[in-house]
C-alpha cells in the first residue's frame, strides 16, 4: 500500500529513502537509513525489523543482496512483505512477496531501486525510475522528491496518498534532509512547499552544524 525509492548518489555518496502511502506517517515505519551504511524501505505488511536488522548487516559489511536474503530468511510472513535496499556502494536488492496487494512489484536501476504495491500498474515504478535516472545531476533529496511526484502523476497508490517522507543522509550521523508529511489531504503539494522551506531555510542551518570530525566521541 506504498511506493518507495531507495538510492545512493554516485556523485556525493549521499544515501536516501523516500516513500508515499495512503495511510498516516509513512516515514515512521517504512523509511530507514544510516549514514555511510545504506537505506531500506520496508512496506506492504510492514515489518520494521527487516530494516533494523538489514542495516546492521550492511554496517557489518554485507552487500545489499546478502542483507536482504538473510533478513527475509528469518520472516515467516515474507510472502506478505516488500523491501528495497541500497548499500553504501550503490548496490541494490529488492523483494516483493507473492502475497502483497496487487499490482505490486519492483524495479532496480543505477544506484537505486523503486518498489510499490496497490498500484494501478508498473507505470508508477517506471516513471519514478526514469526520473531518478534523468536527474542524476541534482542533489539526492530533490531527485527523490521529483521521483515521488512522477510516480504519483502516473497513478501512485490506488487509494491516494496521505503521507510522504524524504530521508537523506550525507557523511554525518544526523540527517541532511528529513521532510515528513504525516497526514494531509494533498501531501504531494505539501511536500513541494516543505521542500522549498527546507532548501531555503533548513539546509543552510544543517550544513552549519558541528561535524563528527570536530566532536570527539566520549
Amino acid at each position: 500500500m506504498t511506493f518507495s525509492i531507495v538510492a545512493r548518489c554516485s556523485r556525493t555518496g549521499q544515501i536516501g529513502v523516500a516513500a508515499a502511502t495512503a495511510v498516516q506517517a509513512v516515514g515512521k515505519l517504512a523509511c530507514h537509513a544510516v549514514a555511510n551504511v545504506g537505506a531500506i524501505a520496508s512496506q506492504a505488511l510492514t515489518n520494521p525489523y527487516l530494516a533494523y536488522d538489514g542495516l546492521r548487516l550492511l554496517e557489518q559489511g554485507a552487500s545489499a543482496d546478502e542483507a536482504l536474503r538473510r533478513v527475509m530468511a528469518t520472516d515467516a510472513n515474507a510472502h506478505r512483505r516488500q523491501v528495497g535496499v541500497v548499500d553504501n556502494q550503490g548496490r541494490t536488492a529488492a523483494w516483493t512477496g507473492t502475497g502483497t496487494v496487487k499490482w505490486s512489484g519492483h524495479l532496480e536501476g543505477r544506484h537505486c531501486s523503486v518498489q510499490g504495491n496497490r498500484l494501478p500498474g508498473p507505470q508508477v515504478l517506471e516513471r519514478a525510475l526514469e526520473t531518478m535516472h534523468g536527474t542524476e545531476h541534482l542533489d539526492l533529496a530533490e531527485r527523490l522528491m521529483l521521483a515521488l511526484l512522477a510516480g504519483d502523476e502516473a497513478g501512485g497508490d490506488l487509494k491516494g496518498e496521505r503521507s510522504v517522507n524524504i530521508l537523506v543522509f550525507s557523511a554525518e550521523e544526523y540527517a541532511l534532509c528529513d521532510i515528513r508529511v504525516d497526514d494531509h489531504d494533498a501531501p504531494m503539494e505539501e511536500l513541494q512547499r516543505l521542500f522549498q522551506v527546507y532548501r531555503e531555510k533548513i539546509l543552510p542551518n544543517v550544513l552549519g552544524l558541528p561535524k563528527r570530525i570536530e566532536i570527539p566521541r566520549p
